[in-house]
């Protein structure tokens, strides 16, 4: 996952879900990509290991201002938002479980 700082924020409506206390784990997904499966199941046991860190699944089909808007250009992409929505990590294809916990590391805040 490589760092991303460019002053993109997200909030609870262009996501459809609330932000995790902590973090949020967001993956943009498509009907019939198979490594969004695998990445929902690592993205989801990782949010369940760390307190207060959502995980968002979104279908990029039904969002594409959004896909636009951040440059999603293949699914799945995960973006890692710390406490206040902002972008702290991106990674498109499937992560692996290390670099999601690694990239959490930036995000969290105790």
């Amino acid at each position: 996952m490589h760092e991303r700082n460019d002053g993109a924020r997200l909030g609870a409506a262009e996501i459809g879900a609330e932000l995790g206390e902590r973090a949020t784990l967001l993956q943009f997904s498509s009907a019939f990509c198979q490594p969004c499966r695998a990445t929902r199941r690592t993205l989801a046991e990782v949010a369940g290991m760390v307190e207060g860190v959502a995980h968002v699944e979104i279908d990029a089909e039904d969002h594409l201002d959004l896909v636009r808007r951040l440059e999603v250009l293949r699914t799945p992409t995960v973006l890692v938002l710390d406490a206040d929505g902002a972008i702290v990590r991106r990674a498109a294809g499937q992560p692996r479980k290390a670099d999601v916990i690694g990239a959490l590391g930036a995000a969290v805040r105790d």
